[in-house]
């Protein structure tokens, strides 16, 4: 009976351990979590100003770099440059 009580102990963590597992990699795939930031860097050069999802599986990304602005759409065939170089907006809109 003692074996028995451990092996469904070990089947119990084991499914815990997985929905977790599970769980942390849905949030990751619908980028739930925001980008980590470089350690180390007194500023950043690169940033994502603004991402508006089209459908299922494309993304439309205003990304900054510097004083410059880039328009995106993000996507499972790769990526699109819609528009590069825009001066960097000095107010955020709300």
């Amino acid at each position: 009976m003692e074996l028995e009580a451990f092996m469904r102990l070990a089947a119990a963590l084991a499914g815990v351990l997985a929905l977790i597992a599970l769980a942390a990699f849905g949030v990751k795939r619908l980028g739930l979590v925001p980008a980590l930031a470089a350690r180390g860097k007194a500023t950043k050069r690169l940033s994502i100003v603004e991402s508006i999802a089209l459908d299922a599986r494309r993304r439309l990304v205003i990304i900054r770099r510097d004083d410059r602005e880039h328009v995106v759409i993000l996507g499972p065939d790769g990526e699109t440059l819609i528009e590069s170089g825009l001066p960097a907006a000095t107010a955020e809109v709300q």
